[in-house]
């Protein structure tokens, strides 16, 4: 990963939008964990809906990483950060 040679400057707008990235990121993040935490818990209290639930916990992965993957897209723009 080709870093910046040079100091990289942020606007008061570019960092408002990393921040925003970030919340968003935070919101995403919670949101799969919260589903996560209620889909066991409702397997726990109804064991016959597993094989039903199992989707719900299987998608939640993909999703976190999707949203890293996005974020981190998007910080290494802002920081001009390139990929070999």
């Amino acid at each position: 990963m080709a870093q910046p040679t040079k100091p990289v400057t942020l606007s008061m707008e570019q960092i408002g939008e990393v921040n925003q990235k970030l919340s968003a990121l935070r919101h995403d993040m919670n949101n799969s964990l919260s589903l996560i935490a209620a889909t066991v818990a409702l397997i726990r209290h109804r064991p016959a809906i597993t094989e039903q639930m199992w989707n719900t916990l299987a998608e939640q992965p993909r999703k976190i990483g999707e949203s890293f993957s996005q974020f981190s897209h998007d910080l290494e723009a802002t920081l001009h950060i390139s990929r070999p």
